[in-house]
């Protein structure tokens, strides 16, 4: 009995620390957005008031000559780079309202811009060390006579190429093989016995998705060998895995980009499943749910980290820039608003707009948070 209490113990303390990571991961691309922020600010000659990390009650700070304070505050959830007359009128020269338009919209995609080159490079040192991601099939159906061996994958071939296409996630062959039908023949690159060679797979389903999460349609038209949970929906044996492969220097780098950009355009296809409603918001998640997943990723390694690191850091890098009230891209439309009228919107009136997404943000990252749990 005080075994098993003490490895329960151990493996809570273990799972802790990945939450802490997780956490800490997440805090430092927040920060990562403020600096570029600051950074930015700081080179157009903006008056900036405070730099915080983290929000609530303040733990520690510094106030520097030239005015500005730097700031650690309690939750680690969060952060701000404040600007000298951001939401008010000012007779500040250096007031943010008061300079050009052009520049304030510099400083407001920074942000979102300091969070993508960071993934990038994160993405670089992961496919330099580990490889770039692929796809490798752990078990497949066995052939039969009318699913030969000849359009059939093999186990444990790796996927590199699908309709001549980088594949790097499992969404990139569903887009791969969308709105075929049983029967047809979709071309694939893969690495089989230690050689890359191409092969020809014959669906064994139609691939007509529901939406991202339709996995089982996927793997039953590959030929891919699969058991399903029925209790929780989820897939328990089978499937795909990741796995990286090794590249020249070139070929890093510009998969690199390629790879960035695919996480990227991965976020914008969820968010318009999300509004079409082919995908549901138990989907999604908020701060929680983001935290747990990431301490999940980091419990199987430090390529999960990274991986998880650079998701994060395009997520973040896309998500602010969308024109929701309170987000980076918001404030961009109202200033190139005014660029284009010569005037600018009331201030107060924008003020309350922002103040009202902020709060509607919140609520929502709680909403879907709870949701998960019942």
């Amino acid at each position: 009995m005080e075994i098993f209490l003490l490895a329960s113990f151990l493996q809570v303390i273990k799972y802790a620390g990945y939450v802490l990571i997780a956490i800490l991961l997440l805090l430092l691309m927040i920060t990562i957005h403020e600096l570029g922020h600051y950074l930015s600010g700081k080179l157009l000659g903006f008056g900036i008031e405070e730099f915080s990390i983290g929000f609530g009650p303040k733990v520690f700070s510094r106030r520097k000559s030239s005015g500005e304070l730097f700031s650690i505050r309690a939750l680690p959830l969060g952060g701000f780079c404040s600007f000298t007359g951001e939401d008010s009128e000012s007779d500040d020269a250096r007031a943010f309202n008061n300079k050009k338009p052009w520049q304030r919209i510099i400083v407001l995609i920074s942000g979102a811009l300091m969070n993508y080159l960071l993934a990038l490079l994160i993405i670089i040192l992961m496919f330099g060390v580990y490889g770039q991601n692929a796809l490798v099939t752990y078990v497949v159906d066995k052939p039969t006579e009318t699913y030969t061996s000849e359009y059939s994958f093999n186990e444990k071939d790796v996927i590199l190429k699908a309709n001549g296409k980088n594949v790097y996630l499992i969404t990139d062959l569903m887009d791969a093989t969308i709105g075929k039908n049983k029967g047809d023949l979709i071309s694939f690159e893969v690495i089989r016995d230690g050689k890359v060679q191409k092969i020809s797979v014959m669906l064994r389903d139609d691939t007509h998705f529901a939406n991202y999460e339709d996995m089982s349609t996927l793997y039953s038209a590959l030929g891919i060998y699969y058991e399903m949970d029925y209790q929780t929906g989820q897939m328990q044996n089978g499937g795909l895995y990741m796995t990286g492969v090794r590249l020249g220097v070139f070929k890093t780098i510009s998969r690199s980009f390629n790879y960035s950009f695919k996480l990227a355009g991965s976020i914008f296809a969820v968010l318009g499943q999300l509004i079409t409603g082919r995908l549901g918001l138990s989907s999604m998640g908020g701060t929680v749910t983001t935290i747990a997943v990431t301490a999940q990723a980091i419990s199987f390694g430090f390529r999960n980290v990274l991986n998880i690191a650079s998701f994060i850091g395009v997520n973040l890098a896309v998500f602010n820039l969308l024109p929701f009230p309170a987000l980076d891209g918001s404030r961009v439309v109202f200033t190139a608003i005014e660029w284009i009228r010569k005037k600018p919107i009331n201030r107060k009136v924008e003020g309350i707009i922002h103040t009202i997404g902020f709060v509607l943000l919140i609520l929502f990252a709680v909403f879907i948070d709870l949701q998960r749990c019942f």
